[in-house]
């Protein structure tokens, strides 16, 4: 019966974008990472204590750098120190407005990627703004995509879900924080959490694990829209892509 079937979590125009996006993907950067542990919120991939020091921060760079492929010869980080509060809503902005999160840009033939400090009081969405700066370097450094495309940005967050980092970015791409002053809402990234979701599904399918373990690390929204897509793409296994040799199991 039609009407228990199972929907996709995103509209026709973001499901096939993200599928035809992640086989992209595939093709730019090739299976391996397909075959390697999902990055995830733990000591066993993070295991140094952090508290918002500078060095700390750099650690932390270098050590995603390493996870995402990026030599760390590539990049140089700048940070800011003056503390700015950030603004209730935030997204990965390209130039240099007040409150940015982080930013990236080609120098000398070298990635300088910005981060501020204010970003550091929430390691989960830190790990996130780098990923998405350090998945331009891979875009942009290596001359995959021309600066202008009209979906880079979409696209930057994409990336950072094949590379394995799909946990941070899809947890931070929506969080609440509480102060003294109350409850506030603050957006990382470009992509909706419904389409996070959709891409971590078809991610999982594409490394032949439909039923993932570390589902578990995602925040509620995230996780209910990867198992929606999961289920989709069960009754639709025709919709992703697989590298030969991965994929989901018959």
């Amino acid at each position: 019966m039609g009407f228990f079937k199972p929907t996709c979590p995103v509209g026709e125009i973001e499901r096939l974008w993200v599928e035809e996006m992640l086989s992209w993907c595939a093709t730019q950067f090739g299976p391996r990472t397909l075959r390697t542990p999902v990055i995830l919120p733990t000591s066993d991939f993070f295991p140094d204590a952090y508290s918002g020091t500078e060095p700390e921060v750099r650690s932390l760079v270098e050590r995603v750098s390493g996870y995402m492929g990026v030599r760390r010869d590539r990049v140089v980080v700048e940070v800011d120190t003056d503390g700015d509060v950030l603004p209730d809503h935030v997204a990965f902005v390209e130039g240099s407005s007040q409150g940015e999160a982080g930013h990236y840009r080609l120098e000398r033939g070298r990635a300088v990627v910005s981060l501020s400090m204010s970003q550091m009081r929430s390691p989960v969405a830190l790990v996130a703004t780098v990923a998405h700066e350090l998945a331009h370097e891979r875009l942009l450094g290596e001359d995959r995509i021309a600066p202008d495309r009209h979906d880079g940005e979409q696209l930057t967050d994409l990336v950072t879900v094949y590379l394995g980092l799909g946990v941070f970015n899809a947890n931070a791409a929506f969080q609440f924080s509480q102060s003294r002053h109350g409850w506030r809402s603050e957006r990382l990234g470009y992509l909706s959490q419904p389409m996070f979701g959709y891409a971590l599904a078809c991610w999982s399918v594409m490394r032949g694990d439909p039923r993932p373990l570390w589902a578990k690390y995602l925040d509620t929204n995230p996780r209910v829209y990867m198992k929606q897509g999961l289920k989709y793409l069960r009754a639709n296994p025709d919709r992703v892509v697989c590298p030969p040799g991965i994929g989901m199991p018959d």
